[in-house]
């Protein structure tokens, strides 16, 4: 393979064999550019003779991190309408396989032939064929992760990339003799509205992209997540359990109901107890969703303020952990109309579904918010934060050269805000949300200690979407809900217990109201999430193996086998009309340790298995 940078400047002509308009690689730049020196961990390369680019491959471990840097030695100010993170030639591949995420559907494997893409070479060698994918706003996990993995299926060899960036991205896939050319990074001026003025002097960074081989797909998913390095707090490095409310009450906490809750959970091995939307709705009247944005706690909910309610989880053993959506307003907050202090477009507040967006990059919406986040999180004795983020900023913000550039800018201050936190904060939890899973990319990742794996709250799918990240994220920080109701029966109670075993158990629910029986169920699984959790965290993804497609209906089976030294842990799902599934394969090698569910002789039922050679 064959590292370069990608880049064009304005006013270069553009590259022909019908891309216009499709891409802009292939610049009069590029093709201009010349090699200035190089070695193992970097090129740099000669822009009208002066060492301008420099275009980073620096191999740390199982994968190379790339990167650009420009830096503008020319005599004029320069505008950049593309500069990639990576750009990679001489790639052999007959497939591409993609992670696509919609709400509550995150990271479904696409699979796809590139000949059934359009994509095999012409009978004259001339034309360029691309597939070009990414996404435009500030929820980067939105259509598709910043993601990419090519097969040569001959030859078992397969090459994977992943983009560490929170903003508007593109990968694109090209192809125009024998070998493919990939390169991604910010969106481009045609993609993602983005240039960059540099005056002479002035320097650009791209985000980071990291890449892997293989000889699976396994292989190099499992490189890509362990290259990740997220910020886990020391109280959450041995992987506890979380119970959420927001399943219990959607949006209407009490301290009533989080006593109860508290005195249900002493004692249970869980050791955070989240408060989640709705603290904050003024009198304990209208939704949390409007509300948001102002965050003085309820007094009709907390008369006697929030920190009570924080005593009282403390004083059963647990942390107490409460939600923001600091970024962001609703239509009721006294922020909403405070457009000097707004992200806006075209002058106007970036307005969608009843929110707006505080303006990261402005001093007062920092300061306010050190004030109503850190200082209330500080003084009322909270651990542990959720951060949600529900609405896309969309094509851009004004405030720098180009909507794209004023988009970045605002993410990149929000991404500056969560480092600040913890700087205050050293021992905060926090739990990367976006509606669940919109901000599963690593340069999100890396700023919290978990995630919430996805809105999937009670549905069918759940351990499908779990088996799915694991090859995107560390299963270690992905948290998976598991909603206990009176009225479930031990199946589905089990069904759903043994799907957070594919990453971090986090309980919901009235579990106030379930019965002795019902409870003892959660109980043994807490018992053997903490025999299974060293798997989950340090163990390699080797099977995701399914038959279901219909993430509303799904039908046959699911088994994940995750493998650490002598040991694994197996986790199958049966669906409809999946009973009885063939797993001995997945077994063989292995003696069953222990067991945790139902029997898989029905549908939707879910078993896991502690193995050990």
């Amino acid at each position: 393979m064959n590292y370069y940078s990608e880049i064009r400047l304005k006013g270069d002509s553009y590259s022909g064999g019908f891309t216009n308009g499709f891409s802009l690689s292939g610049s009069e730049t590029v093709q201009n550019m010349t090699v200035f020196t190089h070695s193992e961990e970097k090129t740099v390369y000669a822009i009208n003779g002066q060492d301008c680019l420099t275009c980073y491959h620096q191999l740390l471990g199982d994968v190379t991190v790339c990167k650009s840097v420009f830096e503008n030695k020319l005599d004029r100010t320069v505008t950049l309408e593309l500069l990639s993170s990576f750009a990679v030639k001489g790639i052999k591949a007959d497939k591409i396989h993609r992670a696509t995420s919609f709400w509550s559907a995150e990271g479904k494997l696409l699979s796809q032939n590139l000949t059934d893409l359009n994509m095999e070479p012409s009978w004259a060698k001339h034309g360029v064929r691309i597939e070009k994918f990414g996404q435009v706003g500030s929820m980067p996990v939105r259509k598709w992760f910043p993601f990419l993995v090519l097969e040569d299926s001959k030859n078992g060899e397969f090459v994977g990339v992943q983009l560490y960036i929170g903003s508007s991205w593109q990968i694109e896939i090209l192809q125009k003799d024998s070998t493919v050319t990939i390169q991604g990074g910010i969106a481009d001026r045609d993609f993602g509205q983005w240039s960059k003025d540099l005056a002479t002097g002035e320097k650009f960074e791209t985000p980071v992209a990291k890449i892997a081989v293989g000889n699976s797909i396994y292989e190099v998913c499992n490189k890509l997540v362990k290259a990740q390095q997220p910020r886990i707090a020391a109280v959450d490095r041995d992987m506890p359990i979380v119970f959420n409310e927001y399943c219990t009450t959607w949006g209407n906490p009490s301290l009533d109901n989080i006593r109860r809750t508290a005195e249900r959970l002493d004692g249970s091995g869980v050791r955070y107890l989240v408060i989640d939307s709705g603290w904050y709705r003024s009198e304990g009247e209208g939704d949390w969703f409007s509300k948001t944005g102002d965050w003085i706690p309820s007094k009709k909910l907390f008369p006697n303020g929030i920190k009570e309610v924080a005593d009282i989880i403390k004083s059963h053993g647990l942390i107490p952990g409460l939600w923001y959506e600091f970024e962001c307003l609703g239509g009721d907050a006294e922020g909403y109309g405070m457009k000097e202090h707004l992200v806006t477009r075209d002058g106007c507040p970036v307005t969608v579904g009843g929110r707006r967006f505080w303006d990261m990059r402005d001093n007062w919406v920092r300061n306010f918010l050190d004030g109503r986040v850190i200082g209330l999180l500080r003084d009322a004795g909270f651990g542990y934060m959720k951060v949600d983020y529900n609405e896309n900023i969309g094509a851009g913000a004004d405030g720098a050269e180009s909507l794209g550039e004023g988009l970045r800018q605002c993410v990149e201050a929000s991404r500056s805000y969560f480092k600040h936190i913890t700087d205050e904060l050293p021992e905060l939890v926090i739990e990367n949300c976006s509606s669940g899973g919109h901000r599963l990319e690593p340069s999100f990742m890396e700023l919290a200690s978990q995630a919430s794996f996805s809105d999937a709250h009670e549905c069918l799918s759940i351990p499908l979407i779990a088996a799915n990240l694991h090859r995107l994220i560390r299963p270690e920080q992905s948290q998976i809900w598991a909603v206990l109701r009176a009225d479930a029966d031990e199946s589905r109670i089990n069904y759903l217990l043994t799907s957070s075993f594919l990453g971090r158990l986090c309980l919901s629910g009235e579990i106030f109201d379930l019965t002795d029986k019902q409870w003892q169920l959660a109980l043994n699984a807490i018992e053997f999430y903490n025999e299974i959790k060293h798997i989950i965290k340090n163990g390699f993804t080797s099977e995701i193996r399914t038959d279901a497609t219909d993430y509303t209906r799904p039908c046959g089976y699911q088994a994940v086998l995750r493998e650490f030294n002598d040991e694994a842990l197996l986790v199958v799902h049966t669906f409809e009309g999946g009973k009885n599934p063939p797993i001995d394969d997945l077994l063989s090698g292995y003696n069953v340790v222990k067991t945790f569910g139902s029997s898989l002789d029905g549908d939707f039922r879910g078993r896991a298995y502690l193995l050990r050679k």
